[in-house]
């Protein structure tokens, strides 16, 4: 019962927390918004002035709802793939599915010069980067997760992850010679993450793949919590394992492949949050932790775009660069803390 209630106080905070967020995310930036103008063009009245009406309308609010739709996707991947291999080092970056989206659509961006100009325009639309970005984190989810099958050790996986990774940066390095500058340069802006430039269309696709990646994790939290104990102690309860588990890697590869594909590889977000979860909540049930990562992944990438942007500035920094500031030191609080559990 009184954790119950603390469970309702804390996701009360979260939700109020995540609201304020969202209103100082669209006031800050270069021009600075005052809250009450934010806000009642939010609530359909216009703002005072019109340029920060269009301001508001065409740069800042579609930014805030790509933030929210990226910290949740990345956050609940990380929280999937750490219960799947249980491990808690386990996230879309570290076990390479965020490199095999970056291959897949390297190949479109940087290989576009060497395809017909009918199948370049399809495949650089915006359905055509999610497709191949889709493509490329599964087959990378999909081979770490036959690897996993054959050792059993979970830093032998992360290591296998780790190579995954450098295997398709290689390629992406070999592409990257053969390209035009411009290729490049487009490339480059990409690998860098970016919340912001777009469109609606891009946001209403991005938000359908982010929705079906959310549905099907939250129709999978019983497998989640069986597979606590164990893949055995699972099956032991009549849980169809292998299917869940495909559930799982498709939910994860939808997740990872759709938000790599329009705000680019995006690191330590899906690593980092589902422990910030944990400690928080204190429980391991996924009923609450679905929700807590949900909040939580959407708060944390509000507050790196508040960073990334801050008042006064005339330039946005890289995204990535931000949430890899925040996220480094909590990967490395935990290989402390796992080094010291086993001594």
């Amino acid at each position: 019962m009184a954790n119950r209630k603390r469970n309702t106080i804390l996701f009360t905070l979260l939700g109020l927390g995540l609201i304020a967020l969202l209103l100082v995310n669209i006031s800050f930036g270069s021009v600075t918004i005052p809250f009450e103008e934010v806000f009642a063009s939010l609530t359909g009245s216009q703002a005072s002035k019109s340029t920060w009406e269009y301001i508001i309308i065409n740069y800042r609010l579609p930014k805030a709802i790509t933030a929210i739709l990226v910290g949740m996707g990345l956050s609940v991947s990380g929280l999937l793939m750490q219960t799947l291999f249980r491990n808690p080092l386990a996230g879309p970056d570290v076990l390479g599915l965020s490199s095999g989206a970056s291959l897949s659509v390297a190949f479109v961006i940087l290989g576009a010069g060497f395809m017909p100009p009918f199948l370049s325009t399809i495949l650089l639309s915006s359905y055509g980067l999610v497709l191949a970005s889709i493509f490329g984190s599964s087959v990378v989810l999909l081979a770490v997760l036959l690897v996993s099958q054959r050792l059993r050790d979970t830093m032998a996986i992360l290591i296998m992850g780790l190579m995954f990774s450098s295997f398709t940066n290689a390629f992406v390095s070999i592409l990257t010679y053969f390209s035009s500058a411009e290729q490049l340069q487009k490339f480059t802006f990409w690998s860098l993450g970016n919340l912001g430039n777009l469109s609606w269309t891009s946001i209403v696709i991005l938000t359908v793949c982010v929705l079906i990646g959310l549905l099907l994790s939250l129709f999978s939290i019983k497998s989640l919590n069986a597979l606590l104990l164990g893949e055995n102690y699972a099956r032991s309860l009549g849980l169809n394992f292998k299917r869940y588990r495909l559930i799982i890697l498709f939910a994860t590869s939808v997740l990872t492949g759709s938000i790599t594909a329009f705000a680019g590889p995006i690191a330590f977000i899906g690593l980092a949050v589902p422990h910030i979860a944990k400690l928080l909540f204190q429980t391991s049930n996924h009923s609450v932790l679905y929700s807590s990562t949900l909040l939580l992944g959407a708060a944390t990438m509000l507050i790196c775009d508040v960073v990334s942007q801050m008042p006064g500035m005339e330039v946005t920094l890289p995204i990535n660069a931000i949430t890899s500031l925040i996220g480094a030191p909590v990967v490395i609080w935990l290989l402390v803390r796992k080094r010291k559990m086993m001594n």
